[in-house]
C-alpha cells in the first residue's frame, strides 16, 4: 500500500506542475509530464496545452472529454472545462447567441472560492461583448471589475480589455495608457502570447484607419488624427460607421443608404454645392432626365433636413444643393482607406482568425442569409476563402492591405 500511495502522490506532482506549466506558457513542458494520461484533470491539462500550441479541434475535443469524465459530483472541474473550452470558442470565433453558459460557470467558480478562474471566465465574457459590438455593456461590466487582487496575467487581461474598448471609442490616449499596463503585467507574468496582443494592438495605431476628404484634398488617418478630426468641432460625415456628428450630436444613418449618399456627396463639395444631374446620378445610378426624377430628389433632401436636425441644413441653389453646417464651421469627409463592397465583413475577417457565418452575422447584428451572399461574392473575388464545409465552413482572410479597420468594427457611435 506504501508504494502506490508513493506513486498517487507522484502523479499528483505531475499534475500539478503541469498546470503550474500551462500558467506560465509552457504547453510542452506540461505534455511532457501528461501526454499519456486519461483521467479527467490530466485531459483538461491536454486540452489547454493543445489550445496554447494552435490545434483548436483536439483542444476542444478533449475539454469535452474532461468534463464528462468529471461528472456532475465536480462542479467546479466542470465549470473550469466550460470556461477552457468557451476561450478556445472565441479563438475560433465560434460564437453563441450568448454566453450564458459562461455567466453560469464564472458564478460557480466564485461562489466555490476559484476567484481566479471566475476573473478569467468574465474577461473572457467581456471578450464576447467586444467581439459582437455590445460596448455599452462591456463598458459597464468592466467597471464593476477590480483587476487589484488578481495576479499578472489576469491584470494584463483587464487592462488588454481596456485598451480594446478605448480603441473601439476612439480615445487614443486612455488606449495606450492601458496598453503600457498590459504589457508591464504580461511581463511579470512571463506570457508571450499576452505580450504579443499587446504588441498587435499597439501595431494598429501606426496603420491608417481611415481617409480625410476636405474640400477636394484627401489623406490618410491614423487612430489619433481620427480621433482629433472627431474633437475638431467640425461636422463629421463618418463614411466608416455610417453617420453624422458634430462635438455634440451624433446621427446615425447606417439603415438610410440613399439619404447617407446624399449627404456625403454634399459635404465633399462644401462650401460649395452639388447640381442636381449629378446628385441624381450619383445617389441614385440615374440619368436626370424627367421631372419624376427631380421629384425623386426634392423628397429625399426634404427627408435628409428632417434628420439632420440641428446638425445642418440642406440649402437649394440656383443648380443644385448645398449642406449648410448649424454650429460646425468646418465640414469633414471620413472615409475608408480603401473603399469596397462588403466592407463590414472584411473587417471583422481582417483578424486573421476564421469566422463562421453564423458568427459574424451576430457580431454585425444582420441576417445570417445576407452575411451569406456578401461571403460569397468576396469569395468569387478571391478576397477571402473558406476552410472545412458544411455546418463547419469558416471564412478568413488574411490582414487587408496593412490597414486597421477599428472603425469598421460593430458597436457604438463615438461619444455615445
Amino acid at each position: 500500500m506504501g508504494s502506490i500511495k508513493t506513486g498517487v502522490n507522484r502523479l499528483d506532482e505531475a499534475t500539478a506542475a503541469a498546470a503550474r506549466a500551462l500558467a506560465v506558457g509552457d504547453p510542452l513542458g506540461a505534455l511532457n509530464l501528461v501526454s499519456l494520461r486519461d483521467d479527467a484533470p490530466c485531459l483538461a491539462l491536454r486540452g489547454i496545452a493543445m489550445a496554447q500550441l494552435g490545434d483548436f479541434g483536439l483542444a476542444r475535443s478533449l475539454l469535452r472529454r474532461a468534463a464528462q469524465e468529471f461528472g456532475p459530483g465536480q462542479p467546479v472541474a466542470r465549470a473550469r472545462c466550460v470556461v477552457a473550452e468557451t476561450e478556445v470558442a472565441l479563438v475560433l470565433r465560434d460564437l453563441g447567441p450568448d454566453n450564458k453558459a459562461l455567466t453560469a460557470a464564472a458564478d460557480l467558480l466564485e461562489q466555490r472560492g476559484d476567484g481566479v478562474n471566475a476573473a478569467h471566465a468574465r474577461y473572457l465574457a467581456l471578450r464576447w461583448l467586444i467581439l459582437v459590438g455590445r460596448l455599452n455593456e462591456a463598458e459597464r461590466v468592466t467597471e464593476t471589475l477590480d483587476p487589484a487582487p488578481l495576479p499578472p496575467a489576469l491584470r494584463s487581461s483587464h487592462s488588454l480589455v481596456a485598451a480594446t474598448l478605448a480603441l473601439r471609442r476612439l480615445r487614443a490616449a486612455e488606449a495606450l495608457a492601458h496598453l503600457s499596463d498590459a504589457e508591464t503585467y504580461a511581463r511579470r507574468a512571463r506570457i508571450p502570447a499576452l505580450l504579443a496582443e499587446v504588441e498587435g494592438i499597439r501595431a494598429s495605431f501606426e496603420r491608417p484607419v481611415a481617409r480625410l476628404i476636405e474640400r477636394d484634398c484627401e489623406r490618410l488617418l491614423t487612430i489619433e488624427e481620427v480621433e482629433s478630426v472627431l474633437n475638431s468641432g467640425a461636422l463629421v460625415i463618418d463614411a466608416c460607421r455610417r453617420a453624422v456628428r458634430d462635438a455634440t450630436t451624433a446621427t446615425a444613418m447606417s439603415t438610410r443608404p440613399v439619404l447617407f449618399e446624399l449627404v456625403r456627396a454634399l459635404a465633399e463639395a462644401w462650401p460649395g454645392d452639388v447640381p442636381r444631374e449629378e446628385l441624381v446620378e450619383r445617389v441614385f445610378q440615374l440619368g436626370l432626365e424627367d421631372e419624376l426624377d427631380r421629384l425623386r430628389l426634392r423628397v429625399e433632401v426634404g427627408r435628409l433636413r428632417t434628420l439632420l436636425g440641428p446638425l445642418a441644413d440642406v440649402v437649394a441653389t440656383k443648380q443644385g444643393f448645398s449642406l449648410s453646417p448649424r454650429r460646425a464651421t468646418a465640414v469633414s469627409v471620413l472615409a475608408l482607406p480603401v473603399e469596397q463592397k462588403h466592407a463590414e465583413v472584411l473587417a471583422l475577417l481582417a483578424d486573421g482568425e476564421s469566422w463562421s457565418s453564423s458568427a459574424l452575422a451576430l457580431a454585425l447584428g444582420a441576417r445570417q442569409r445576407t452575411v451569406q451572399r456578401s461571403l460569397e461574392a468576396l469569395s468569387a473575388e478571391g478576397k477571402i476563402q473558406s476552410v472545412g464545409g458544411g455546418r463547419s465552413c469558416k471564412w478568413m482572410t488574411p490582414p487587408v492591405l496593412g490597414f486597421a479597420t477599428s472603425l469598421l468594427l460593430p458597436g457604438a457611435l463615438p461619444g455615445e
